[in-house]
């Protein structure tokens, strides 16, 4: 396990968490939204929740809020670097 997330996982994530399954080329993208693809706050707040309780390691409170993969990607991963 590292102290980063990537878009693949991320995918994986999605998938487990919302039942959304996205390619990762698609959340490379910097203009998809989650909106666009299916995923809302509660899908969010799953993935959330199953990265803290992975890592041990609390995620910013406004993750669920993010708008695109990349936002999710940037404050996730400055959580688990910050707790590393």
């Amino acid at each position: 396990m590292t102290d980063r997330i990537t878009v693949e996982e991320l995918s994986e994530l999605m998938k487990k968490c919302t039942g959304v399954t996205v390619a990762p080329e698609e959340l490379r993208r910097d203009e998809t939204a989650f909106e666009s693809l299916g995923v809302d706050s509660l899908g969010l707040l799953g993935i959330v929740g199953e990265l803290e309780n992975r890592y041990g390691t609390p995620m910013p409170t406004d993750a669920e809020r993010s708008k695109t993969p990349r936002q999710f990607l940037d404050l996730v991963n400055g959580a688990l670097l910050a707790g590393a």
